[in-house]
Parts: C-alpha cells; structure tokens; sequence
C-alpha cells in the first residue's frame, strides 16, 4: 500500500534537487535563470518557495495516539517534541494529538497537563498562537488495554478527528508503555479496526525499547506485532539515532574524502565507544533490575554506534540500503574466546558524587542485597571483516561513573617510524578522532605538534567542532526528528527487527556466561568503573581514555 506521507515527502525531495542540480557548473546566465526559476511560483503549488529546505520535511494530514500518556517519557520528551515539531512549523495545521491512559480526565484536562510539559520542558519558545492550532485537535481516552470500551472509543475518537480535522486517516500509535504490554495494545488495535486505513492512508506502530530481553523473547515480540502490523510500519525507537551528532558519523565518513581512507585496519588501532552516566538508577528499580546496562544501553544504543562506526558506504542514503549495511557488521561480530578476559561487569559502591554522599545499587530503594544486576558492563568485540579484522572494538557503559558522556573514539596506530628521539615524543600519544555525541555535540580531532621553543618537543594538541559555535542554530532534540520521520514514513534512523535480533545473537552469550560466573565487580560511585575493566585494556597494551 502506498503511505502518503512518504509519498509527499518524496515529491518534494525530487522537486527541491531537480533545482539544485540545475545551477550545478552553470555560467552567470544560467545561474540568472535558477534564481529567477526560484523565485517563481511553483506550478503545482504557487504559494510554494523551492528555496524553502524545509518543504520535504514538512508531515501530510495526520494524528499521533500516544499510551501511556501519563508517563515521564511522554511528559519529558513526547509532547514537549510535538509542540516543538509545531512551533517550527513541520506539522500540518490539522495535526491531532490523542492520549490513551487510566485517568478521569476530560479532553481539557489532558490539554493542560500537555500545556504544562511544554512549558516545562519544550525547547523553543512559549508562542499562544501555535499552542491554541495544536490544543484544537487534542483528546483523551481513558481506559486500560483491557477494556474494549475504552478502544471503541478510541476509534470513534480517531474518525471524529479525521472528519474535523482533515487527519486523512493517517495515524501512528506511539506505545510509550512497559514491553509487557505491547502485545495486548498491538491486538486491541487490530480487534477493534483502528489498524485498518483507509485507502491511500496508512497507519503505524511505534515502539520503544527494550525488544525483548533476550534472542528468544525479541523475536517472540517481533512475530506478535508484525501478525498485526506490516515490517514496514513498524518504527523501533532508538532516541540515540535521532541525536545530529550520531548522524554526523555518516556524514563525517562519506561526505568527506580524508577520513575514509584511514578508516581501515592499516591505520586504526582500537576504537572505544563509552556512554557514562554521572546518576544512580533513582526510582527505576522495578524496570532496572534484573536487565542491567548490557540489556539496557549496549545491545541498542552502543551496538547501533558501533554499527555505524564500522559500515561500508551504503549505496544511498535511505532505509534498505543502511539497513543491509549495519547487518552486515553485526553479523560480522566475533565474540572474544574468553569471555572472562575480554568482558567485564560491575556494580557501583556507595561512594562521593557532586559532593553528595551517595548509596551503592544495592542500598537502593527495591534493589535486594543479593541482586547481581550488572549498572557497569565493558566488552571487546571485533568485526571479522576485511576492513576491520584484528582491530578491537571496546564497549563500555556504566552509572554513577565520573560525569555524563558519550563519545566514540578512534584512536589510531603510532607513526611505523619516528625521526625523534624518544625524549621529544615522550608526551605524544596516539592520534584520535572523537565524536562527542552527548552532551558537548561535536568532534575532536588529536594530533601531534611542536611545542614552541628551542628544543623539538611534541606534544597532543586538540582541534575541536562544536555543534554551538559553528551553527546559528540549536539541534533539535533526538524525539523531534524520531517523531516527525516517524510521520513522514521515513525509516532511516530505526532499527529495523533483522537489527534488534542479531543485536541480542551478540548479547546473549555474554549475559549467559556472567549468570553462570560470580558476581558483579564493585566500583565506587563517582569514578569510572572497576578496576577489572582497566586490566581488560592493560592485557591488550591499551588503557582507557578519560573523556
């Protein structure tokens, strides 16, 4: 079935690059013409301006039901990205907004709870005009996924909206909700007629994570959602993708001829991919136990960046074609044969953090004194491929550690042969390349120079890009794009099921040895990790950075 909303944004890409390409090495009488050309009306559409890039961007008629609406995601992050996405002017004027929750709420109260996580939490400025379009098309169902009430009033919800709105029976359904319940709200769905578009229209599933716990569980989840949702419709939210910086790794690579033949094995030496978080697991033991930071942050979000880091350039820049590309590198992954040596696991201690006094994870609240959660977890994996065969690829992820930061590190090979002496380079390291993903967005780039004086001594120097110096404008947040793209059809930046499943191939015998092997390593709150995760690196000559 055709979706209208990846059909219109495709009309509008070819429209805006048959123009570009038109002034591509023209004389001043060409480019006369293109300028003229743009300034004219557009024939299909006068009120149209082709130097408008955000025209492709723009969503068609359509609506988002979001369950679970009462949850911080939603209030933090989902309707926060909704008014935002409004207030810059990429939502259609009859865009509609329905939340599904168990609460005695009318249709203005769920308006004011909205009002109040904009005011709190959006990015760009308060403006009434474009609060009171958006709160037109707003509503509220109350209910549980059990209540089959509730979902008929849900789809008469959705037809009103279509009817008042001009919605074109576009909608996707947001499952903000524990994995528990995927299946039963993906089935009322189905039951109750609201999966079933109208024609020309489309209607869509998204999902957060986690997909299952393991490779079992993920694939059992997959077969549920897809008996009723086609592959295709289903979008896999992973907020990391949607970050500019995790998007500027392919445009760092592909868009620039001097990286890319140093991205190989001949010249990388080891690459290490870090998220560290600075807080403990606060009121999220109920979710967090049991899963632990391997489930929770490497089989998506640091498999998803290593993916990216390694890939081959794919043939254009659109869904299959990354697609292809990321499988072939995490089926490519080869697993450490010692799984002991080469993986490590930690727990962190009470300890000093921010100079507060904090407790270890097994103080927490709801956490029991036996648990053997892993909130620290660091592995070496490599890709035997030929590109990166024989170059490491380190993994590490953990709370409570020294600040907020992640980052991918290239570090490449010492010079094969140096002219200096060794007391000139005793201060030189190895050079790097560094992709700060959060929360400084930019690069790095260390390098060797001289330091000014008589003598020749050298010394790591630091070329940095930050995303705030060097453009005028803020970058949005990673939900804005998920959700607009998630309107728009436009698969890119999801993981796809083929994606998630060879993701838990590579966890699950790592989670299996560590059941089987001892406990967690204990770290104290406020530094970075185990001393085991040191002696990892330390048995490969390597040690890690300090970001």
């Amino acid at each position: 079935m055709a979706e209208a909303g990846t059909e219109t944004g495709t009309k509008a890409t070819a429209g805006a690059g048959t123009k570009a390409e038109t002034g591509t090495g023209a004389g001043a009488g060409a480019a006369a013409a293109l300028v003229d050309s743009a300034l004219a009306p557009d024939p299909a559409n006068p009120l149209r301006d082709a130097r408008d890039r955000r025209l492709p961007r723009i969503a068609g008629p359509s609506g988002l039901v979001i369950f679970g609406v009462t949850g911080d995601l939603s209030r933090k992050k989902l309707m926060p990205a909704v008014y935002d996405l409004a207030n810059r002017g990429l939502l259609p004027p009859g865009f509609s907004l329905v939340g599904f929750a168990r609460r005695d709420w009318e249709d203005e109260d769920f308006a004011q709870v909205v009002r109040d996580a904009v005011r709190d939490h959006a990015r760009t400025p308060f403006r009434e005009e474009v609060w009171q379009q958006l709160a037109q098309g707003m509503r509220f169902v109350p209910g549980d996924f059990d209540d089959d009430t509730a979902f008929r009033q849900l789809r008469d919800a959705v037809q009103e909206l279509d009817s008042a709105r001009g919605t074109g029976g576009n909608f996707a359904f947001y499952l903000s909700v524990p994995p528990k319940f995927f299946p039963k709200v993906v089935q009322q769905l189905k039951k109750h007629g609201l999966t079933d578009a109208p024609e020309g229209a489309w209607r869509r599933a998204v999902i957060e994570k986690p997909f299952g716990h393991d490779l079992a569980s993920a694939r059992e989840l997959n077969a549920i959602v897809h008996e009723v949702f086609d592959p295709e419709q289903v979008f896999r939210i992973d907020h990391y993708l949607g970050k500019e910086t995790v998007q500027n790794i392919l445009a760092l690579r592909f868009a620039n001829q001097m990286y890319e033949p140093l991205w190989n094995r001949s010249y990388v030496d080891h690459v290490q991919i870090t998220m560290a978080e600075d807080i403990g697991i606060g009121g999220r033991a109920g979710y967090y136990d049991g899963i632990g930071s391997a489930r929770d942050v490497i089989q998506n979000h640091l498999l998803q960046l290593m993916a990216l880091t390694a890939m081959e350039e794919p043939a254009a820049f659109d869904a299959a074609s990354l697609l292809a590309e990321k499988l072939k590198v995490l089926r490519a992954v080869k697993l450490p044969e010692d799984l002991g040596a080469h993986t490590v696991r930690g727990q962190y201690a009470p300890g000093w953090q921010g100079g507060a006094k904090v407790p270890g994870y097994l103080q927490e609240e709801g956490i029991a004194p036996t648990s053997r959660t892993d909130t620290y977890a660091a592995l070496r994996l490599e890709v035997d491929n030929r590109r990166w065969a024989g170059v490491p690829f380190y993994l590490r992820t953990g709370k409570r550690l020294g600040r907020r930061v992640t980052e991918i590190a290239v570090v490449f090979q010492r010079a094969p042969h140096s002219p200096f002496d060794s007391t000139a380079t005793e201060e030189l390291g190895e050079n790097a390349i560094v992709i700060r993903v959060q929360p400084d967005e930019g690069m790095t780039v260390r390098f060797g120079s001289k330091v000014p004086g008589t003598s020749m001594e050298i010394r790591d120097v630091s070329m940095d890009f930050a995303y705030g110096e060097s453009f005028t404008e803020s970058s949005p947040e990673a939900y804005e794009r998920l959700i607009l793209d998630v309107l728009l059809g436009d698969a890119n930046l999801f993981p796809r099921h083929l994606e998630v499943e060879e993701s838990w191939r590579i966890l699950d015998p790592i989670e299996e040895y560590w059941d089987r092997n001892g406990r967690p390593a204990q770290y104290a709150s406020g530094t970075w990790g185990p001393g085991e995760a040191d002696e990892m690196l330390a048995r490969d000559g390597r040690s890690w950075r300090r970001p």
